[in-house]
């Protein structure tokens, strides 16, 4: 291989992790956030969709994310004994968290 040949290649950021999204369930710990995740599959034999959810505990730096929020996790590495995901974005903000902010801001 040439020089030439050696830069052009596009340099690898490691694996692609896994994104999930889901519902915020609880916000009661420090940085952490509980996102429920529905999966929606074809029962193999009877063909009817059967709906199972799964809680996911998602680190959330910047305590960000409020209950009801649609949010995008990422896998990530073991950050604690549950915690394997993070936040990674905000989809859509939830009605219930802005009347609960002007709840707040009208109670101080």
């Amino acid at each position: 291989m040439t020089a030439t040949q050696e830069t052009a290649q596009v340099p690898t950021t490691g694996a692609r992790r896994n994104e999930k999204v889901g519902q915020v369930v609880s916000t009661k710990m420090q940085k952490t956030i509980v996102v429920e995740v529905e999966m929606r599959k074809a029962h193999a034999k009877y063909k009817r969709i059967i709906r199972s959810t799964k809680k996911f505990y998602a680190h959330d730096e910047q305590n960000s994310a409020r209950m009801g929020d649609m949010v995008r996790i990422r896998e990530t590495r073991p950050l604690s004994k549950l915690k394997r995901w993070s936040l990674e974005e905000i989809v859509r903000r939830s009605s219930l968290g802005q009347i609960e902010e002007a709840a707040e801001a009208a109670a101080k």
